[in-house]
């Protein structure tokens, strides 16, 4: 399964347009713009499962820089400041990735 099967291609687009430039990064518009928002818990996780690109059961820092670059790969890489600032709002356990619950 892809992150198109889940999610409209044009919505990918229209989010990654939306913060192309460094630093723009919003993990709760891109979620908003690309549809995630407006999804069941079983397709997050299904979104969850494609992200975690080693298939740990988590997205740590490493993966997490590359975030765009799962939706497309031309996109570009988040900033430390974005992926800092990212893993803080997801991690709620803080041990320094995102579990998909």
């Amino acid at each position: 399964m892809s992150l198109t099967d889940i999610l409209s291609p044009s919505d990918i687009a229209a989010a990654l347009r939306d913060c192309q430039a460094p630093d723009s990064f919003s993990p709760k518009k891109f979620f908003q713009i690309s549809g995630m928002s407006k999804k069941s818990s079983s397709q997050i996780k299904e979104i969850f499962r494609i992200l975690d690109n080693d298939q740990s059961g988590f997205i740590e820092e490493d993966e997490l820089k590359y975030f765009l670059q799962r939706f497309e790969c031309g996109a570009r890489v988040l900033t430390t400041s974005e992926t800092k600032t990212f893993l803080s709002a997801a991690d709620h356990d803080g041990d320094g990735k995102i579990g998909a619950e």
